[in-house]
């Protein structure tokens, strides 16, 4: 009983002695209303009007390797692409292996490339090359599971998650049995993986990745492979994930699904425009203003419907990559797509992409030219915020203007299927402006009336 009377006095200093006015002065100066910003890493500088291209080498070119597809980056430079995404150049496991390729995102060899696509010389002349261009490149990195032949399956069984009958097991829940689950409590498996990531960085000078599944992998994990990436050089990381606690010191970027969703469900699903404005307004106060999201109407896991000439919107598609290249974000380009691409490509099999001059081509060049130019289009913190324009036709007519450091962009897109006569609350964005695909000149007088058919959009650039 003495003891513990002992401690009872003891722990009354040492709290008296802790709450002198001097001490709790300190902890008064420790609190602020100041608000803080909530992504802490730094984009490389040349990311801020950046836009992306994924390259899925196997299908691009008849010989579906690194030499061959160098004869397209003049085109895809030409297009305003500045980062090539490539897709996994890792060596494909053979245990378990779907159709007669395999998928990429089976790696047997973190350390090695795919004979499909060449040897390591080969990667290094094609990231040379891009750089020589003015382009920079990522890699398709795949940390959450690797193939049932991996050496890591034999050398470190103790890496991988196991089933209650203690086997090998791929991600629980999903159907992807040509691949085994790792597992991030063991810090071998971390710091492995980490050194597999730097040796890339040294050994070709790759500017970054493309993280597959990055939210299936603990947090603090990419946080220190950020650290210890930009030690060598900064880099631009890229999650395929679509949540804000990656952007805190850890991804450039994450996926904006949401809006995909969103367009979808009004141009296929027929659903009402609530859902792309409610993503917007999400965006403008939920998004932290340091990240950056990836906007796309197409990707290797979003692939076009066969048999569908008009692709996964329907005649909706043009609207839909334009949105994809005015709103907040980072405009990706799914190789093929700028050709037409209107099939889902075979994922484990060899398949051609037709190419061919197309319209989307065009599209895209023009907003990606502006893109570059106009500071209202950047990224993230460097760009315009999106303001909503209201109208007599809320239901079918998106239009906002984004603005910064004097450049503005006023798009109107018809998201219907209807003929529309919409009355246009300007009586703040009035002026001159010249529409970026047809360079008419258009005047903002306030309370404008514009007639648009079924899909149309216009993209109003404002005359300085």
């Amino acid at each position: 009983m003495r003891f513990i009377y002992i401690i009872f006095i003891a722990l009354q200093i040492i709290l008296f002695s802790y709450c002198t006015p001097q001490n709790l002065k300190k902890q008064e100066n420790k609190i602020s209303y100041k608000p803080q910003p909530y992504v802490e890493i730094k984009h490389p500088e040349w990311s801020k009007n950046a836009t992306i291209y994924q390259v899925n080498i196997r299908h691009f070119t008849k010989e579906g390797n690194f030499k061959a597809f160098e004869a397209h980056l003049p085109r895809i430079k030409k297009m305003g692409i500045d980062i090539i995404w490539l897709m996994p150049i890792h060596p494909i496991g053979n245990k378990n292996r779907k159709g007669s390729l395999g998928s990429g995102y089976s790696v047997k060899d973190y350390y090695g490339v795919n004979t499909e696509f060449g040897n390591v010389e080969d990667l290094k002349a094609l990231v040379k090359k891009i750089h020589e261009m003015g382009m920079y490149v990522i890699l398709d990195w795949v940390a959450n599971h690797s193939a049932w032949d991996n050496e890591l399956v034999t050398k470190h069984p103790n890496w991988y998650t196991k089933s209650k009958d203690g086997d090998f097991q791929p991600t629980p829940w999903y159907d992807w049995d040509d691949i085994i689950d790792f597992d991030y409590q063991n810090e071998d498996l971390r710091k492995y993986m980490t050194e597999a990531l730097k040796y890339w960085v040294k050994e070709t000078n790759i500017d970054g990745y493309r993280c597959d599944v990055a939210g299936f992998i603990p947090v603090d994990f990419w946080d220190n492979v950020r650290v210890e990436l930009d030690a060598i050089k900064p880099v631009f990381m890229l999650a395929e994930w679509e949540s804000r606690d990656l952007h805190k010191k850890a991804f450039d970027m994450t996926y904006s699904w949401t809006l995909w969703d969103k367009m979808r469900a009004v141009t296929l699903d027929k659903k009402s425009i609530g859902g792309i404005t409610e993503y917007m307004a999400h965006d403008v106060s939920t998004f932290p203003k340091g990240g950056y999201r990836m906007t796309f109407t197409e990707n290797h896991d979003k692939n076009a419907w066969e048999g569908n000439q008009y692709s996964n919107f329907g005649e909706g598609l043009e609207a839909c990559m334009v949105l994809t290249g005015v709103v907040n974000g980072m405009p990706l380009v799914y190789g093929g797509q700028e050709a037409g691409l209107n099939r889902s490509l075979a994922f484990f099999d060899k398949d051609l992409i037709e190419w061919k001059k197309h319209k989307n081509e065009e599209i895209y060049t023009k907003l990606f030219n502006l893109k570059h130019k106009n500071q209202a289009l950047w990224n993230g913190e460097n760009g315009g915020e999106m303001v909503r324009i209201y109208s007599n036709q809320m239901d079918k007519i998106i239009s906002f203007v984004r603005e910064k450091n004097g450049d503005k962009v006023f798009p109107i897109i018809n998201f219907s299927d209807k003929s529309v006569k919409v009355i246009l609350k300007t009586k703040h964005e009035k002026g001159k402006y010249q529409e970026l695909f047809s360079e008419k000149e258009y005047t903002i007088n306030g309370d404008d009336t514009l007639d648009f058919k079924p899909w149309e959009y216009l993209v109003l650039v404002k005359k300085n």
